[in-house]
């Protein structure tokens, strides 16, 4: 009962984070591998067990999906779609062992492009020209990445726009809603299929998530996005150290 209590309160609070400023699956990581889950199958289950959120918020963002740097919104999907299926794919491939190795330098990625994503992309804005191919690639490799594993995805896409000339970027939260919910959508699909989701504890996530998405809405209407932000940043870079340490240290 105590494990469920957690998996369900893990789920609860990435899902205030995610309403808040991002972060989430630096919450039901950890849970489900302190679990017992292993964590190539513990990261698929934290896959599933967030996007029902984040299916909702693309639905509700999703008429406001329009072109980004020039480029029509079903291009766009289409390698967004191809590259969320090569990182769940690549993501099933890796073995566990392998995966604890490389997890602490992906939560330290995340991390930092939650600390400056946006920032790095509004020094760079507009020095690359917002031409067809630069864009799609640029798109087909955010789709790995967020199909392998995710973290900041979403401020990464935003920054990668205004680096490749975007211009409208108040504009971007239905794009990047939209299309970082197709990558995980594939993904989804991919774990379910290769049979790497653990069912129970992610259901019971995935309800925690959906409660705290909608507390955590509600909470940003009186706490500060700086706040939420600063917050975010401290539990996740605090995670971030504790993988390393387990990955690199521990006995």
């Amino acid at each position: 009962m105590e494990q469920w209590l957690i998996l369900f309160g893990a789920g609860l609070l990435a899902g205030a984070m995610n309403a808040l400023a991002g972060g989430g699956s630096f919450v039901t990581l950890p849970a489900l591998i302190a679990a017992g889950v292993p964590s190539v199958q513990a990261n698929a289950s934290s896959t599933v067990a967030l996007w029902p959120g984040s299916a909702a918020s693309a639905w509700t963002y999703h008429q406001g999906f329009r072109p980004v740097c020039g480029v029509a919104p079903r291009a766009l999907l289409a390698v967004t779609l191809a590259g969320g299926l090569a990182g769940s794919l690549l993501l099933l491939w890796t073995s566990s062992k392998a995966f604890d190795v490389i997890l602490p330098w992906l939560l330290l990625f995340a991390t930092l492009a939650l600390a400056f994503a946006r920032r790095l992309g509004a020094v760079l804005h507009g020095r690359i020209a917002g031409r067809t191919g630069p864009v799609l690639a640029a798109q087909f490799l955010l789709g790995i990445y967020g199909g392998y594993f995710g973290g900041a995805v979403g401020l990464m896409m935003v920054a990668v726009w205004a680096v490749l000339g975007e211009t409208d970027i108040r504009a971007l939260n239905a794009p990047r809603t939209f299309l970082v919910t197709a990558a995980n959508t594939v993904a989804v699909v991919a774990f379910a299929l290769a049979g790497a989701v653990r069912w129970p504890q992610t259901l019971v996530m995935l309800a925690g998530g959906l409660i705290g998405g909608v507390a955590g809405a509600r909470l940003g209407r009186v706490v500060s996005s700086e706040v939420a932000r600063a917050m975010t940043l401290a539990f996740t870079s605090a995670i971030t150290v504790v993988f390393f340490v387990r990955a690199y240290f521990a006995g």
